[in-house]
């Protein structure tokens, strides 16, 4: 069973965001059961859960796990293919957002943009590799940091986005033979409170800006397998995310590859 599978198709979609599917799904993830099994855990009779199974298994978010003999009746036992799922924005089709429409790096609408960019892609990397059978080089970074002032955190940005230039005019090179893109996504944005109920972060900017998650604790590992890197649907991200949106292909320009504006002191 995988960790996590991406859903690409719009049908399928449609299938694991039913309620009684979802909650099938989340039973098969913790183990494999069958029909008659189930029907006791979500509550209906053991002839619409089978519906509801065949219904998954046809869009491939369970499969056949074994099978064994209960009296007179052989039983199938299912699973989950993946302990979670995401949609990718591919199943939106032709409203997914598309960060190449506008481009505001203070807007949080079009960090939302480039972040379902990066699932997408990332996405159809996963399933070209798992096709492939390779594995897919990847490196993310994941931490967060307490800014004393907006300007603090506007210099924050103007040296973050100073440094990654700097990395990026060092190893870019576009004229190498055999070289491959990788797209680098650096994005910040205020630490969401887990009390609903909590009043609104007045420090938020409107509608952008940053208030950074990245930075402090690296939560992952850099993965550095060169030739792991499947030739898959699309170019492989390698994603640094210490998440600022400071977005860039490193195949860009590397003197215009990044330009951020910095953030109003004012703004808090």
């Amino acid at each position: 069973m995988l960790d996590v599978t991406v859903i690409e198709d719009a049908e399928a979609a449609a299938v694991s965001l039913d309620p009684i599917r979802a909650r099938l799904l989340a039973e098969l993830a913790a183990g494999p059961a069958s029909a008659a099994m189930l029907a006791g855990k979500v509550g209906l009779p053991r002839q619409k859960v089978n519906y509801h199974l065949k219904a998954l298994e046809r869009h491939g978010l369970v499969e056949l796990a074994g099978e064994r003999r209960k009296g007179n009746v052989t039983e199938r036992l299912m699973r989950a293919t993946a302990s979670s799922y995401v949609i990718s924005p591919l199943a939106l089709a032709a409203v997914q957002p598309d960060p190449d429409r506008f481009r505001d790096q203070l807007s949080a609408r079009w960090l939302l943009a480039v972040g379902a960019r990066l699932v997408r892609d990332v996405g159809a990397l996963i399933t070209g590799a798992a096709k492939a059978r390779k594995r897919l080089a990847t490196y993310a970074l994941d931490g967060e940091v307490t800014f004393a002032s907006a300007a603090d955190r506007a210099a924050f940005i103007e040296e973050l986005t100073q440094g990654v230039g700097a990395l990026i005019r060092k190893y870019h090179d576009g004229n190498a033979e055999g070289g491959r893109d990788h797209r680098i996504v650096v994005a910040v944005h205020p630490t969401l409170k887990p009390d609903a109920t909590a009043k609104p972060d007045a420090t938020a900017m409107p509608d952008a800006t940053a208030m950074p998650d990245a930075t402090a604790m690296p939560d992952a590992t850099a993965m550095p397998d060169a030739t792991a890197m499947p030739d898959a649907t699309a170019k492989p991200e390698a994603i640094v995310t210490p998440e600022v949106t400071v977005e860039a292909a490193a195949a860009s320009t590397p003197e215009t590859a990044l330009a951020v504006a910095p953030a109003p002191p004012d703004q808090d």
